[in-house]
């Protein structure tokens, strides 16, 4: 049986312009989505999606909220086309989507939870600079060992943050250990790529904000997820509200699984994957991982219509 899963990207699919291509369709979502998130936090959220400037499209305080809202309207206009998940994931800040989608989560109480989430980030980053670099061409084991090595070496945290396909991994930590560890990785044959993303994002350094975020998390109310959820904190599902509210403490610090994750959904028959919200970096991910599954992406007007015409008949009613 056919079975549809939306996914839902994180930081670094942000680009200006995003969700244009949605109010041109059906300008009521700015009544509905843009300006309450406006009111909720105190600044034009709306006008740094659609107009920038880039410059401030790299504020983890900023990127964070612009990123999930995109993806929260764009979950709107799918359920008007007839577009519904039987399961759902998201890539780190996607996850908040990903649980708003399935019900268990306010739309407005995840915006705020994740423009808090972006904020303590930027002000860990503020004491502790950071990096963050794509590894590709090296396995898990030998990545961990190189860390571990260069960690010993420098006295600075360097850790594997994200497993985003298998032939593609990332490191994150301070930014000499970073870098010494992409010096490492290029001499045993691997590729690697400086993210340009100046905060350590999914390593053990933002543990300095857990205890702030989680006494957020308790003040918001989760419900139990109506649809099946599955974390790529543990690439398994989230059955219950204090499921749900402990995958995102964890998240500040643990590793994306997202290879996992893309697995555990083809386990429970997946066979169809949306990639809702901006960018198309988690498609490419799950193309790779899934290749024989079918992968559309809804970040402009063209490729919204492909989605909706491959799937408003698949999937079932949240």
């Amino acid at each position: 049986m056919t079975r549809t899963a939306f996914v839902f990207p994180g930081q670094g699919s942000q680009r200006v312009g995003m969700g244009r291509h949605l109010l041109e369709r059906w300008p009521d979502l700015i009544d509905a989505y843009y300006r309450p998130a406006d009111d909720l936090l105190g600044f034009p959220l709306s006008r740094l999606c659609w107009e920038g400037p880039r410059s401030a499209l790299h504020d983890t305080s900023l990127i964070q909220p612009a990123v999930f809202l995109t993806s929260v309207v764009t979950i709107e206009a799918l359920r008007r086309e007839g577009v519904r998940p039987d399961v759902v994931a998201g890539h780190s800040v996607g996850e908040y989507a990903a649980l708003v989608c399935a019900g268990a989560l306010d739309w407005q109480e995840a915006l705020w939870l994740v423009r808090q989430r972006g904020e303590l980030m930027a002000t860990v980053n503020d004491l502790v600079p950071g990096a963050m670099a794509a590894v590709i061409g090296l396995d898990t084991t030998t990545l961990e060992r190189i860390c571990e090595r260069v960690a010993l070496t420098t006295g600075q945290v360097v850790e594997v943050a994200n497993d985003n396909e298998p032939a593609q991994l990332v490191v994150s930590g301070q930014a000499e250990a970073v870098a010494a560890a992409m010096k490492e990785a290029r001499a045993l044959g691997a590729r690697a790529v400086d993210l340009k993303v100046p905060v350590s994002l999914h390593s053990t350094l933002m543990g300095g904000a857990e205890a702030e975020f989680t006494e957020a998390l308790l003040d918001t109310r989760f419900r139990d997820p109506q649809i099946p959820v599955l974390s790529a904190v543990t690439a398994s599902p989230v059955t219950s509200a204090a499921e749900a509210s402990a995958v995102l403490r964890r998240q500040l610090t643990a590793r994306v699984h997202w290879t996992g994750t893309v697995r555990g959904l083809l386990e429970r028959g997946v066979d169809r994957f949306v990639e809702v919200g901006p960018g198309r970096v988690l498609g490419g991910l799950c193309r790779r991982i899934a290749p024989g599954a079918q992968i559309r992406t809804t970040d402009n007007a063209r490729h919204l219509a492909l989605a909706t015409a491959a799937f408003a008949t698949a999937g079932s009613a949240v």
